[in-house]
This record gives C-alpha cells, structure tokens and sequence, in this order.
C-alpha cells in the first residue's frame, strides 16, 4: 500500500509554528547594533581577520549581480528588473571598483577559497561580460588550495556558453532555481519553467565536468498540493542532482512589498498542511538515497556537502550553507553582505546609491554590526546547531551566564522529543530537525531581550 502523508497531523506543528529568524548569520540583521557600528572599526576587523586566515582558510567572496527580466512574485531578493542589458558593462566596473577598493586594505594577495555568484540572475549576463567580471577578481588574487566557486543559474537562460565559460574559470558547482514543475503554482509566482529547460541544463553541465549540481525547490507556494510535490521530486530525481535544497516559501510581503502579493494569503498552504508537503518530499528523496544535511538541504553520498556535514566541516553564512568555513566573507555589489567572524556590513540596496559611492572611490557600506564577545559565543552555538544539531559549553570560551536560563526554556522541547539536555549539551533528535530554528531562538539572546514588536520574521515550520 503506498505511503500516505494525508493523514500527517503533527500537534506540535501548531505550537512551535511562530515567526523566527533563518539563521544565516547571528545577530540577525534586525538586532545589529547600527549606532555602535564604523567603518573604519569594520575595517579593523577585517584586517584581523585576514591576518589570521589568510594562509590556513583563505576568504570567500560573494557577489550580488542583480538584474532579472522579469519578476518572480515568490521571490525574497534583492533585484532589478529590467531587459536591457547594457546594464551589464556598468555594473561589472563598478563590482571591480569596489574589488579594488579592498584590495587596497589587504596586506597580500588574497587567497580565494570560495566564490559564489547570487542574484538576481546571474546568468542574465553574457558569459564574456560574466568571464571579464571573474577574470577582473583574479587579476590580483590567487586560487586557495581546495577551492569551491559556484554560481545560480536560471534555467530557461543558463546557455551552454555560460556553463563552459564558467567552468574554464574553476567554476565547479552550480545551482539551478527549479521551485516547482505544476504550471498553475508556475503561474501564480510567475516562473514558468518547463522540466525540459531543467534537463538541458542539469544534463550540460555534467557533460561539461560540474563536480556539484543542485537544484533549489520550495515547498509551500500558492496553489501547491502534495501531488505536485511528488510530481517535482520525481522529476527532480530522474535528473539526480548531486544536492537538493527543499526550502519553505517565506511569506514577507510587508519587508518586499508588492513583489510578494501576487496571490492571496488563502491560496497558501498552512500549519500542517505545508508540513505535510516537506514531509513527502523528503521521504522520496530519502528513498533516492539523498541525506537531510543541516536545514532545508539534501546531499547524495558522493557531494562534498555530505563529507562536510559528516566530518563536522558544514558551515553556514549569508551565502547558506558550504562545505568549508572562512573567517573572511566579502560581499561585493548592491545589498551584499560582508562577514569579518568579527562583524558585519552591508552594502547599499539601491542601484543608484551603490553607483554613487563606488563611483566616488567609497566603499559602498549603508550599515553593519560589530560584534561583541557574548555576540561570539552565541553565534558558535548557533552555528552549531543549524550544521551539526548540537552544540556544547563544556568550556570556558563557549560559556556565557544565561545559559542556565536557556536551559530551562529548552525544558518544553525537551518533554516534547525535540532535544536531549546533558549538563553542557544539546544534541537536537531526529524528531527535533523540523524544529531547528525554534531551538536555536532559545539561544538568540538579542531575541530573548527583545522581542520584536512589529513583523520581522517568516514561519519557522
């Protein structure tokens, strides 16, 4: 008889589905302290940063190119929309500028270790100017040794010429933005992207060498049905991608305005319902052999994702998760976010703005954090949580005073099967997965001190 998740009614899906943050830094953006943060202090830590990893981590560099010819109404990104694509030049040399104004704080060639392209789209821009753009990031920098380069591809314009383009620069992963295969949820987030534009990519990119492809899915988009859901992951592992990210649709329409509204807040399923569509997906990929690796991520045995997440390596930063940690994270190009382990920066969101600046040879920041010493050791904990499901304060530099009080908060967890509590430990339980980012809110100080008071946050379930 074949398995029926119809029936899957979990109580506790009612009682933990609150507003929480994602975790891809700590503190999270809403709790940065703009008032204390400078600069010229940020670009202190920078330095310390780099001094010490360098040579054993190298750094990691993002780059936002935003631009998108149409809108996608699912999306939570920082974008530009537009078909023309004489923006493109202009964009790349202001990217380079920015490069070069931090080539000019370091002290020594930099080591890349990481480099990952977001948007947008970043396949929106021709391979040549895309290969100007990376070959203008290594005019004055060196390949770490076991470096990892990705890249987001859209499916219906990721050309074979982009592929091998990237490739011959030591692009070795990329990921395509899949969402959904049912065209009505197609058309209620305005991404129509028929499964045969997915298999031309996925199938070049093996032809061409990619070591690492993923396919990035959501589950809880308007019109979205457990049948859908079977549909796509069965679609999806026709194509066996090495990795597989099963993200939940956060609904945050009063942050992105009108980009968010393209339905009705009824055509969304809820609670136990959504649940139930993540449920599905991850028993058939479980039966693909793909491993649940951290939150929301699937990787096969072979993927260098699993190998991290096995060997404790996982990390987790604004570019999500990665298979290898560097203290250095530089975010370059309109709203990119820079991470020094010591603070963190971001640019300005406007276009306009970001031009402005970079044109005046500034370096494009708008706001950032510092971070202090208790900020440190709650990000550790937390950090450890959403890549390994346990975290410890066995020692001194991992202990801070409340944790008694985190302790007795994680109580009700406790008695509802979602973690074990030693006397220095939390290890999450399998039970407990779902529950990840409401276990790591327990730690969130900045949260418990101050909770917010108006919307901030998506559904943690």
């Amino acid at each position: 008889m074949p398995h029926s998740p119809t029936s899957f009614n979990h109580p506790l899906i009612q009682k933990y589905n609150v507003p929480g943050p994602r975790y891809t830094s700590y503190p999270t953006v809403p709790y940065w302290d703009e008032d204390a943060f400078g600069t010229d202090e940020w670009k202190a830590t920078l330095l310390k940063s780099f001094v010490e990893s360098n040579h054993t981590e190298g750094i990691s560099i993002y780059i936002h190119l935003p631009f998108c010819e149409s809108l996608c109404t699912f999306c939570g990104c920082n974008k530009r929309i537009t078909k023309r694509h004489d923006v493109e030049e202009v964009y790349i040399e202001a990217v380079l500028k920015e490069w070069e104004m931090y080539l000019d704080l370091l002290p020594e060639t930099p080591l890349i270790k990481e480099l990952h392209l977001g948007g947008g789209t970043p396949t929106f821009f021709k391979p040549e100017n895309l290969e100007l753009l990376i070959k203008g990031i290594f005019k004055k920098a060196s390949r770490a040794d076991g470096f990892e380069y990705s890249f987001e591809g859209h499916p219906n314009n990721t050309s074979k010429a982009h592929l091998q383009t990237l490739f011959d620069l030591g692009f070795r992963r990329v990921s395509f933005g899949v969402q959904e295969y049912d065209l009505t949820v197609q058309k209620a987030i305005n991404r129509i992207q028929p499964f045969q534009n997915v298999a031309n990519v996925t199938l070049w990119a093996r032809e061409i060498g990619y070591t690492s492809i993923s396919h990035d899915l959501v589950f809880g988009l308007p019109f979205q049905t457990i049948d859908n859901i079977r549909d796509t992951i069965e679609k999806t592992k026709s194509l066996n991608p090495d990795r597989v990210s099963f993200y939940s649709y956060a609904h945050v329409p009063w942050i992105k305005g009108n980009g968010q509204r393209g339905f009705n807040d009824e055509n969304l399923p809820k609670d136990n319902e959504k649940r139930m569509l993540y449920e599905e997906g991850k028993r058939l990929l479980a039966e693909k052999g793909y491993h649940e690796i951290g939150m929301d991520h699937f990787a096969l045995e072979s993927d260098s994702m699993y190998e991290a997440f096995v060997s404790g390596k996982l990390h987790r930063n604004f570019m999500g998760y990665s298979a290898s940690k560097t203290r250095v994270m530089i975010g370059l190009g309109v709203s990119a976010i820079g991470d020094t382990w010591y603070g963190f920066a971001q640019n300005e969101k406007k276009l306009e703005d970001y031009y402005e600046r970079t044109e005046g040879g500034e370096l494009p920041i708008t706001r950032g954090h510092l971070l202090t010493g208790e900020d440190v050791i709650i990000r550790k904990h937390i950090l450890n949580l959403m890549c390994q499901f346990h975290t410890s304060w066995s020692t001194y530099e991992n202990f801070f005073p409340e944790i008694d009080e985190v302790v007795a908060d994680l109580a009700e967890m406790e008695k509802d099967g979602l973690l074990i509590v030693e006397p220095t430990s939390v290890t999450v339980t399998e039970a407990g997965k779902p529950f990840v980012r409401n276990i790591c809110m327990a730690f969130d100080l900045k949260l418990r001190r101050k909770a917010p008071d108006t919307k901030l946050f998506s559904m943690t379930i």
